[in-house]
């Protein structure tokens, strides 16, 4: 059995005290009380999702930031 590896996106945030981590290409997530735990989780129920519902060949969505006004003034 050849098992592959593929390499997903984990977006992180802390929300009411806990790190919550989603995974956007599949649109799993998780959370914890360290980033690492977190993560931990995440890659966890995402190679459970996938046993079942396998993500198709597809390329990598590019990722990138940007800024916005936040509406407060100096």
């Amino acid at each position: 059995m050849k098992i592959s590896m593929r390499t997903l996106t984990a977006l992180i945030y802390k929300e009411e005290g806990i790190y919550v981590a989603e995974c956007p290409e599949v649109g799993t997530a998780s959370q914890g009380d360290t980033v690492e735990e977190a993560v931990a989780n995440l890659k966890e129920a995402t190679e459970l999702y996938l046993e079942e519902c396998p993500l198709e060949a597809r390329h990598r969505p590019i990722l990138t930031t940007f800024e916005v006004a936040d509406g407060v003034q100096a």
